[in-house]
């Protein structure tokens, strides 16, 4: 039990000594405003620069963390100081809120109120952004597709040329069928009876429809 106690009154005191050169010297989290102080570590409970928000300098430290969609609880304590890769455990919370709330007191049963305050306060908030971003996903907006403007120009020139390209070839096939109801070239060659016959019922369409038309101006 003196073990413990020594080990921990180290561990104290090396928490105020890194707290000393956080809060005088220098800090790569530490983010200066003309009203506040904030923290950019993402384990931070609060998101201030304070001795007892800061995870750096306190061994024992607990906080609420967001992936996936998924919150956990993440806890640090000074039985696992000397292993920075396991130092943090994370407790899986339900996605019942008061189910959730019973989790932290029953994990944070004799931690500081404080930090049991916080993790609440920060699972309350986590839990109300994740309900906005469900009800956003189920709302509907409008999608801007970016278009390459190479692309939308070599497009237009195709179509424009398969244009010129359809109005040649109907002015072609109109020429020679005019020619082969006039007898120009006789039987010398073989035309496709089926864009004749075509040609001749359009043209017998347009004879009927002015017909009618005259009549009924008559």
């Amino acid at each position: 039990s003196r073990l413990r106690v020594n080990i921990l009154v180290r561990i104290m005191q090396s928490d105020e000594t890194i707290w000393g050169v956080i809060n005088q010297k220098f800090c790569s989290f530490k983010v200066k405003t003309r009203t506040q102080t904030f923290c950019r570590n993402e384990f931070n409970v609060s998101g201030l620069c304070g001795r007892w928000s800061c995870p750096l300098a306190n061994s024992r430290y607990a906080t609420v963390r967001e992936s996936k969609g998924q919150l956990y609880l993440c806890m640090k304590t000074i039985e696992r100081a000397h292993t920075p890769a396991k130092m943090w455990e994370w407790v899986k919370l339900s996605k019942n809120y008061e189910t959730a709330l019973k989790q932290i007191d029953t994990n944070l049963i004799y931690w500081p109120k404080f930090l049991i305050h916080k993790c609440k306060q920060r699972m309350t908030r986590i839990t109300q952004y994740l309900i906005r971003m469900r009800r956003l996903k189920l709302k509907s907006f409008k999608k801007i597709v970016p278009l390459s403007k190479k692309v939308e120009a070599r497009e237009n020139r195709r179509e424009y040329k398969a244009l010129a390209a359809a109005q040649v070839e109907k002015s072609i096939e109109k020429e020679l069928l005019e020619r082969l109801k006039k007898g120009t070239y006789g039987d010398i060659y073989n035309f496709p009876e089926a864009a004749y016959e075509k040609v001749l019922d359009e043209e017998i369409e347009e004879e009927v429809w002015f017909m009618g038309s005259v009549y009924i101006f008559y």
